[in-house]
């Protein structure tokens, strides 16, 4: 058997074993919203109902759902995330997008400028939006903590490889650090079906052969 074979394995066995792994979790069709969205989707002073905590500290999913609606079709019941923000987001995927007929770009939560808008109905009124419609970036969630220990910073990039039936290797992954974050990796379920998601599946992150 080739030397030079044997040592490359063993040199990508060691650096598996070595490199940082992180819990993957995969994220539905979802809105977040406004206090003015609030008030007009279901009545002024409308408060959302917590139904159960997520992975990440203070945030919940509601009881509440409203419907999406596009050029193409309308997606029903899309689950509401609190609490309430700055500004309303729609966060689909790339077939959800498709299905509504919106051309949505990928982008990191929050970053929302010259996206396209949808038009939301709750059980008070309807809302047209101006804006926030996207696919959100593939992206991890990292504590400060443990983006000191992998040696990772806020902003950059690295890619994350999934074993399985379905094995594959996400590129250019987002690395979102903060002192107020649980350490997570998120995907859409585009993504999930891709890599053959089950629940408590991790990922090995390794920095990108530009290392960027």
């Amino acid at each position: 058997m080739d030397q030079a074979w044997i040592d490359r394995v063993a040199r990508k066995v060691i650096e598996r074993l070595l490199s940082p792994t992180v819990e993957l979790e995969a994220s539905g069709r979802h809105v977040h919203l406004s206090r003015q969205a609030v008030d007009v989707l279901f009545g002024p002073g409308y408060q959302l109902t917590k139904a159960a905590a997520l992975s990440q500290p203070g945030q919940f999913a509601c009881k509440e759902r409203v419907a999406v609606a596009g050029p193409g079709k309308t997606i029903r019941n899309v689950i509401v995330l609190g609490p309430e923000r700055p500004e309303t987001q729609v966060e689909v995927s790339a077939t959800d997008a498709l299905t509504l007929g919106i051309k949505a770009p990928p982008r990191q939560s929050g970053d929302i400028a010259g996206t396209p808008g949808a038009r939301l109905a709750g059980p008070a009124g309807e809302l047209e939006l101006p804006r926030g419609v996207i696919v959100a970036l593939r992206h991890i969630h990292m504590t400060a903590e443990d983006a000191e220990r992998f040696g990772m910073e806020d902003g950059q990039t690295v890619d994350v490889r999934v074993e399985g039936a379905r094995a594959m290797t996400f590129h250019k992954v987002l690395v979102r650090v903060s002192p107020s974050f649980a350490t997570y990796m998120h995907i859409d379920y585009d993504e999930a079906n891709a890599c053959g998601f089950t629940k408590g599946m991790r990922g090995v992150v390794t920095l990108p052969a530009n290392g960027r």
